[in-house]
């Protein structure tokens, strides 16, 4: 394989729109004390983590169509697997420089997404775990990953603390908005999964059941961030900033309705896109304000 074609395969630019989730673990502290080791934890997490895991789905399932963050994948060899284990191996040895539990969440988090697609285990073949699981890792997981780093918690300790009610309706709001937007990068990609005999949670949901499913989650999602910020000042900042991806879903899902070929891989990166960098810009403005 080519560096670039390697280059390509680590989906870097889709790693920004994950992003929200550590910003919005990192607006639950009370201050910030030491940036520098919150730069370095999202340069290990989205820089590192997410590329080990994109590499390594990347090397199992071969696409030759559109994938979430690729519209044209080149082709793959051995290269990509060992990429992954060293990109893996090199969070690892970052994380040791931040705490004993971050290291540990990046060993769970690994193993999960390696189970994603390892044709041993294959969860990807099927579409309700592998929406679960997608949601779960990608979301609440992550969210507490960041906030135990900063606050050099383990897991344990963690459970240990069911009392903290913006911790937990936090980790909730995570789940929710992958499980809403996880489904709408595969829609794309039917044609393919079904080659391959992977029924995802969106074929199974089929296209129009993908946006459906999509506003379901994302009312949850808006419900509880309501209440996360108590109706004040800053859910209706999230809300007006979040406008151009919301009226673009509206558009995205009238066009489905009229023609499913409509949900195709630069109408949902388009998606993705408004509300990532709706949601970034919200979490970035309460950290600096």
């Amino acid at each position: 394989m080519t560096l670039r074609a390697v280059w390509l395969h680590l989906r870097l630019p889709f790693s920004v729109y994950l992003l929200p989730v550590c910003l919005f673990a990192m607006t639950l502290l009370p201050g910030v004390s030491n940036w520098w080791l919150a730069v370095w934890m999202l340069i290990i997490i989205h820089v590192l983590v997410y590329p080990a895991a994109n590499t390594f789905n990347s090397y199992y399932d071969k696409d030759e169509g559109s994938v979430n963050g690729l519209e044209n994948p080149p082709p793959v060899d051995r290269t990509l697997f060992w990429v992954s284990m060293g990109l893996e191996a090199l969070a690892l040895l970052g994380g040791i420089l931040i705490n004993t539990p971050f290291v540990v969440f990046i060993l769970v988090y690994g193993a999960f997404m390696k189970a994603y697609s390892h044709p041993a285990i294959r969860i990807k073949k099927r579409p309700i775990a592998s929406w679960l699981l997608i949601s779960t890792f990608q979301g609440g997981f992550v969210f507490l990953m960041t906030y135990a780093a900063l606050h050099d918690m383990s897991l344990w300790e963690l459970l240990a603390t069911p009392s903290q009610i913006k911790l937990w309706l936090g980790v909730l709001i995570a789940f929710l908005n992958i499980l809403a937007l996880y489904p709408v990068t595969q829609v794309y990609q039917h044609a393919e999964d079904a080659g391959r005999g992977d029924l995802t949670i969106s074929r199974l949901m089929g296209v129009r059941g993908t946006f459906i499913n999509a506003w379901l989650c994302l009312l949850a999602s808006g419900g509880c961030f309501l209440a996360f910020y108590e109706a004040q000042w800053p859910f209706w900042l999230m809300l007006s900033l979040l406008v151009p991806g919301i009226v673009y879903l509206a558009v995205l899902t009238y066009r489905v309705w009229q023609n499913p070929a409509a949900a195709n891989y630069r109408a949902a990166t388009w998606m993705t896109r408004l509300t990532g960098w709706g949601m970034n810009a919200f979490f970035l403005i309460l950290l600096v304000k």
